[in-house]
């Protein structure tokens, strides 16, 4: 079975993922926008990774907003 269906066991795909999101939210600490760059200014990451996770950050935004 697909990883992501048995993360979301069953749930409304869109309420798992935002719950998952809030779960993440809670135990993450410090400036995730300062985190990342910290990423590409020592090269852990690549500039296209970069661009990559903006992108994907506003699409979760847009998704997370629409609710």
């Amino acid at each position: 079975m697909n990883p992501l269906f048995q993360m979301l066991s069953g749930q409304n795909p869109v309420n798992a993922i935002v719950q998952r999101f809030q779960q993440f939210k809670q135990s993450f600490h410090g400036d995730p926008k300062q985190q990342v760059e910290q990423m590409l200014a020592s090269g852990r990451i690549t500039q296209a990774q970069y661009n990559n996770a903006v992108q994907q950050a506003q699409q979760l935004m847009n998704l997370i907003n629409r609710k």
